[in-house]
């Protein structure tokens, strides 16, 4: 018997179409016409579309002495959309709207955010000093792309030496790779896990210490769910964020939207940096080379 619906990640489900999932769950659940009868029995079970629903006494809704057949829902986002329209969507009767504070967007009570200033160019460096630091931790690596994604991780591996334990996680990979990826994550097998956003949604792994922006997100609400993914259920953890100088005026007034808008800078030992160039440049250069090789080589084929 369907008593209570739950919508987890309402804003996304309501922005993309899923199947059309929305009218095919609420048509299931919708009750039929004549389960409105005043006379009926209160608690008596209702054929309800595909579902059986529970009756509820109209006291609990105000209704006092008068059988009610409503289906209570639970809709719940960390970025709840306002959009009456949006909303609408749902079928929502006499909905009633909790939030934990003042503000639209909060960050978890124990996290703590930094800020790792570098030049574009150094980015790939910093984050494997950065990973260097918080070896032995999990964390997750977010990029603005599934491609960006790809090309990190393909860096990363410039690294070798250095023994980074990382997995890709996107969609340019199939469902099983994805699966075994994540797995691995969960037991522990690597400590790195480097994303896309289709990781910020949804995906609960225990004990992730710390969330990693490589690129900058585009908007408070992403920046919200990455951050997410660490300091859960009361835990602590900590979100950094790889920045180009001029990329900080508008992470300010991105963080500006939070109640907790505090980021401090961060600095890397400059002995970490200056032991791990060496490789990353040798490693670069070698991959420059090839790839201007692969070109010369195609060139002279079409020739």
């Amino acid at each position: 018997d369907l008593a209570l619906q739950v919508v987890d990640e309402t804003d996304r489900l309501l922005r993309e179409a899923y199947q059309s999932w929305l009218p095919t769950v609420l048509k299931l659940a919708q009750p039929s016409d004549d389960v409105f009868a005043p006379h009926a029995e209160p608690f008596s079970p209702l054929n309800c579309g595909f579902f059986k629903t529970i009756r509820r006494m109209g006291a609990e809704r105000g209704l006092k002495g008068i059988a009610y057949p409503r289906l209570v829902k639970m809709v719940l986002s960390a970025t709840l959309t306002q959009d009456p329209g949006k909303l609408a969507q749902l079928d929502l009767h006499h909905p009633l709207f909790l939030t934990t504070g003042l503000t639209r967007y909060r960050f978890p009570e124990k996290l703590e955010s930094y800020k790792v200033i570098c030049e574009s160019q150094d980015k790939p460096l910093y984050l494997a000093a950065l990973l260097q630091q918080l070896r032995g931790e999990k964390c997750i690596v977010f990029t603005s792309s599934v491609e960006s994604t790809h090309r990190l991780c393909s860096l990363l591996k410039l690294f070798g030496e250095f023994q980074i334990k990382f997995k890709e996680y996107s969609g340019l990979q199939r469902q099983a790779v994805r699966s075994k990826a994540l797995n691995a994550f969960r037991k522990g097998d690597v400590d790195v896990l480097v994303s896309s956003d289709a990781m910020t949604r949804g995906m609960d792994v225990k004990g992730v210490n710390n969330v990693i922006n490589y690129d900058v997100p585009p908007y408070i609400k992403t920046y919200i769910h990455r951050a997410g993914r660490t300091a859960r259920a009361g835990q602590a953890g900590r979100c950094f964020t790889l920045l180009r100088k001029d990329e900080m005026r508008r992470f300010k007034k991105l963080l500006h939207k939070t109640d907790g808008n505090s980021c401090a800078a961060y600095t890397l030992p400059s002995d970490l940096i200056d032991s791990l160039e060496p490789v990353y440049f040798s490693a670069t250069v070698d991959t420059v080379g090839c790839i201007c090789y692969s070109i010369g080589i195609s060139t002279l084929w079409k020739s």
